[in-house]
């Protein structure tokens, strides 16, 4: 069945994934795309732990964007498994976005994932030049010959190349500037309608007002997650796990005063990571818990009472029974 938005156009709704390697840029075009954090952001590759979806929706269509983990060589048992989400989501969507930084050659790691992509011979795949923000037209065009060249050698055929840049659409470029915001929200509006087309005809999926379906826990774990991340990247890169363990409307509060009460536990693998995470006199924790919960009242549109904790897991990434328990 197709609903008709007018008497030419048939209604089109379907799922649509960026792939690439860690830190392509996918989660911040998720969020371009549907003009709200929805993906949590890091310049730390290999963040992205769980498929988000973003819902862009068009009066003519309905694009749900499931982001996926960046592809990668696995070296423990969370990179298996994080690789395994991403071939399954592969096969199950209606348009595939593989995300190239345009400030950085095309290097092992694409071709890697390019030739999996290679495999995968119906669906339709996008090339997309991520970053286009961050280098001159020159670099851009010797990038976007490169790209295409390499789906001649692997035989993939690029419904579409195209160059965006995210972070001026998201209004957080490194030199904000209203001419960068319109350009990057152009980019990006022009990559939603090259996807458009690629959809089936259908309803649409979800209801309007819908962003995201991602239980509220899970993103509220990964707003912390994010926050925790900030200053100790270097140190901790992916040691940091988040589990909300509850989210509880505080009790005899006045219908106009609500007031949620979150209870998480922050993970990471080693005694020693504690202090790091703790920073001195609870400093760093207290700034992860007033970063986290600012953005958390603006997902859930409630005041919020975060309490956090830090516990260890020891070496969690590579022990099946701790990942289970982290929820992977």
């Amino acid at each position: 069945m197709s609903v008709r938005t007018d008497s030419s156009a048939p209604h089109r709704a379907g799922f649509a994934c960026f792939v690439g390697r860690p830190n392509a840029g996918k989660s911040t075009l998720t969020n371009a795309l549907v003009g709200t954090k929805v993906a949590i952001t890091s310049n730390r590759p290999q963040t992205t732990r769980h498929t988000v979806r973003g819902i862009v929706h068009r009066p003519e269509a309905q694009l749900v964007l499931v982001d996926t983990p960046g592809l990668h060589k696995p070296r423990t048992l969370l990179g298996e498994r994080l690789n395994d989400v991403v071939r399954t989501t592969w096969s199950e969507v209606d348009v595939i976005g593989f995300c190239l930084p345009a400030d950085q050659k095309l290097g092992p790691g694409d071709r890697y994932i390019a030739a999996e992509l290679a495999g995968i011979k119906k669906t339709p795949k996008v090339a997309i030049v991520t970053k286009t923000d961050l280098v001159d037209s020159k670099t851009l065009a010797t990038q976007l010959i490169a790209i295409d060249q390499l789906g001649k050698e692997l035989g993939i055929e690029w419904a579409e190349i195209i160059p965006v840049s995210a972070v001026d659409a998201e209004g957080a470029a490194r030199n904000p500037s209203p001419e960068a915001g319109a350009r990057g929200a152009g980019q990006v509006s022009l990559l939603a309608d090259l996807l458009v087309p690629m959809l089936p005809e259908s309803p649409p999926l979800y209801p309007e007002g819908d962003l995201t379906d991602e239980p509220e826990q899970v993103m509220v774990a990964e707003l912390i997650r994010e926050a925790a991340l900030e200053g100790v990247r270097d140190e901790l890169p992916h040691s940091i796990a988040v589990v909300v363990e509850e989210m509880l409307p505080r009790e005899d509060r006045p219908a106009d005063k609500p007031l949620l009460d979150i209870h998480a536990n922050v993970y990471i693998e080693r005694p020693s990571q504690k202090g790091i995470i703790i920073g001195p006199k609870g400093q760093r924790l207290k700034e992860v818990g007033m970063k986290s919960r600012k953005h958390i009242e603006a997902l859930l549109g409630t005041p919020v009472y975060l309490d956090l904790h830090v516990k260890v897991a020891k070496d969690w990434q590579r022990d099946p029974k701790q990942l289970r328990k982290l929820g992977f």
